[in-house]
């Protein structure tokens, strides 16, 4: 029998967790108004695929790889800082889309791998989810396998759910912005991304 209160609150928690506004829901407005509802879309399904992945060490109790992923976070901040900073610049100087909707192949598999390495260079998360999982008293020492499973699954739904919600009502938005308009987003959203990635880096140094 599914256990139906354990993937509630898997989906209430991959929407709480995805739903606060940081560089991958910046990235994610910005592709979606620059190269429609299907990049943005991809873009929210990398970051809900690294969610699903942390929820899941900490539904199964990973304890060695949790463990491994933090020693190893100050080599992943830096390399997330950095890529984070790069995507700030080419997103300031990238040219508005003055075309119709493309989603290519291409597109849609470098919009989800980006945020999806972006989401899994963040190891502190595992923290957050095992802390979550606690209050919402989803660890228990006798869960099976596949009510742990049932609970990961709610967690990718409802962090995928936030990022289709975010996606379609930023694309109607869309078609009412100018060139100018678009010029302008790219340049508060590169600097904004840029921000995050600088963030990322001075915390090194604390």
């Amino acid at each position: 029998m599914m256990d139906i209160t354990g993937f509630l609150k898997g989906l209430l928690l991959g929407f709480s967790i995805a739903a606060p506004v940081g560089p991958i829901g910046v990235l994610c407005i910005r592709r979606t108004l620059a190269s429609g509802r299907l990049v943005g879309f991809a873009s929210g399904l990398g970051a809900a695929t690294a969610d699903a992945f942390y929820g899941l060490i900490a539904a199964f109790g990973l304890t060695f790889l949790s463990n491994f992923l933090l020693q190893q976070q100050l080599l992943l901040r830096l390399v997330g800082g950095i890529f984070l900073c790069y995507l700030g610049i080419r997103t300031f100087s990238a040219r508005p889309a003055d075309v119709e909707d493309h989603a290519s192949q291409a597109s849609l598999l470098g919009s989800y791998s980006s945020t999806l390495f972006l989401t899994l260079t963040n190891p502190l998360t595992i923290l957050s989810f095992a802390a979550i999982y606690a209050g919402f008293g989803l660890i228990k020492i006798d869960r099976g396998y596949t009510s742990a499973g049932i609970i990961v699954l709610g967690v990718f739904l409802g962090s995928a759910g936030w990022w289709f919600i975010l996606s379609a009502l930023t694309s109607l938005l869309r078609n009412r912005l100018t060139f100018t308009g678009l010029r302008w987003i790219n340049r508060l959203s590169g600097l904004a991304i840029f921000g995050f990635g600088l963030a990322a880096l001075i915390s090194l140094l604390s």
